[in-house]
């Protein structure tokens, strides 16, 4: 089950996610899955998945009808797999090995009700690149743009479907032009602070294929009271998360 340097993230709810020093979440990860948790009976997928921890935190709080994990690295994917056989969630888990802008004729397009992707944040040169692969794939859009997942999501989705995506605060214009361009309208947006004095510097965004103009803001997420604990809201995001890192 184990290889050198893996471990498992245990997710609570009997949940648990394989990563290694190069496949891993984080903060924004856990964020994004708790800001689209998808509806149940409803079909997911989860583009760029990483060690799939989106997917797995939707599995242990309401599991959609089936989740189709995509990932073009194969470690990750390697990860990912081993990750639904531990779990046994072979049934309502797909994941295939696939470079997020060539899915036609690979998935059935119009056919999802949501996307999620937590992006690489960094255009190319900006900031300096990971010599590791699998590191710099992960932070820079060398394997993917913003463009090309706005693209792929609105080929998935069906008309009124959500893709969902978490960003940093300076590519805020960048994401919503391009998700407009593809075809699918902002329409509920939070920003993300880590108290309520520091500027914000992530933001979750959802848009939905075909929608009408009309953009809700969420009332802030802050990640950390007065004091510099956790606020009310992320001990509730990270739920039994934290209670199994206890």
């Amino acid at each position: 089950m184990f290889r050198w340097g893996e471990h498992l993230e245990a997710l609570g709810n009997g949940v648990s996610v394989l990563v290694n020093e190069t496949h891993h979440f984080g903060t924004d990860t856990i964020l994004l899955a708790d800001f689209c948790l998808p509806v149940k009976g409803k079909q997911a997928a989860e583009l760029g998945a990483g060690c799939g921890a989106i997917s797995m935190i939707w599995l242990r709080e309401q599991p959609p009808a089936h989740i189709t994990a995509v990932e073009i690295q194969e470690e990750a994917v390697d990860l990912l797999r081993r990750t639904v056989k531990y779990n046994e969630k072979e049934e309502l888990v797909t994941v295939l090995r696939e470079d997020l802008r060539q899915l036609q004729g690979k998935l059935p397009m119009g056919a999802m009700d949501l996307v999620a992707c937590n992006p690489p944040y960094k255009t190319v040169g900006a900031g300096l690149v990971n010599a590791e692969e699998g590191k710099r794939i992960a932070r820079h859009e060398v394997a993917c743009t913003i463009e090309d997942v706005c693209l792929s999501a609105a080929g998935l989705l069906k008309y009124g479907g959500s893709l969902c995506l978490c960003h940093r605060v300076e590519r805020m214009c960048d994401v919503i032009e391009t998700m407009r361009e593809a075809g699918l309208e902002p329409k509920r947006m939070r920003l993300v602070q880590q108290r309520a004095e520091k500027p914000a510097k992530l933001f979750l965004l959802e848009g939905k294929k075909g929608g009408r103009p009309g953009l809700v803001m969420e009332p802030v997420l802050l990640i950390e009271d007065e004091t510099g604990a956790y606020s009310g809201e992320m001990k509730r995001i990270y739920g039994s998360y934290r209670k199994e890192q206890e």
